[in-house]
């Protein structure tokens, strides 16, 4: 018999909620430790064990206030707790069984299989260089490299590390620019 806990329980019983957030702390590590061991390994990423507690216990809270649950002593709670922790879990294992056999990892091979990435059509590329030539002739020559970098694909970091600009710098070019280029065109105020 555990006194403490069995004290717990009774000024749970007597609706203390106080009581019931220590009795929760008190039985929470022994719950955790019993649905981590039944635990399947492919639904770790989708199913969190204080999650499946936290709705057994607000599910006990549910039965004290409302149905006037009784246990005789902590032994007999925790052993109730143990029996619908794995209840629950086996629900959520149910629930979450259809979304993980239909998942099914990308083999290495499988990589040239699957689709190409759409293509910009001929006159979308037109249309690039057009715009990309306004982005030129409205630049600051000194900007340039910075524009080029960006157009590769390079990061504000690794253009600031090539330029020696800071990216808070590269950051106001870009910006500036697209609003010239913007006001110019009509698309700004």
């Amino acid at each position: 018999m555990n006194e403490p806990l069995d004290e717990l329980l009774t000024q749970l019983s007597s609706g203390d909620m106080v009581a019931a957030g220590q009795l929760f702390l008190a039985f929470e590590p022994y719950l955790r430790k019993a649905v981590r061991r039944q635990f399947p390994p492919g639904l770790r990423s989708k199913l969190d064990s204080a999650d499946i507690l936290q709705s057994v216990w607000a599910d006990v809270l549910r039965g004290f206030r409302k149905a006037g649950w009784r246990f005789t002593d902590a032994d007999h709670l925790r052993g109730f707790l143990f029996v619908a922790t794995r209840n629950r879990l086996i629900d959520r294992i149910r629930q979450n069984r259809n979304a993980l056999d239909r998942e099914e990892a990308l083999a290495d091979e499988t990589w040239p299989h699957l689709p190409a990435a759409p293509q910009p059509s001929p006159s979308q590329e037109v249309l690039a260089e057009d715009l990309w030539d306004q982005i030129l002739n409205r630049c600051d020559p000194d900007h340039r490299p910075v524009l080029e970098l960006r157009r590769q694909g390079h990061s504000l970091g690794e253009i600031a590390r090539r330029t020696g600009l800071h990216p808070d710098s590269i950051r106001r070019i870009l910006r500036l620019l697209a609003r010239k280029v913007a006001f110019e065109s009509g698309h700004g105020a």
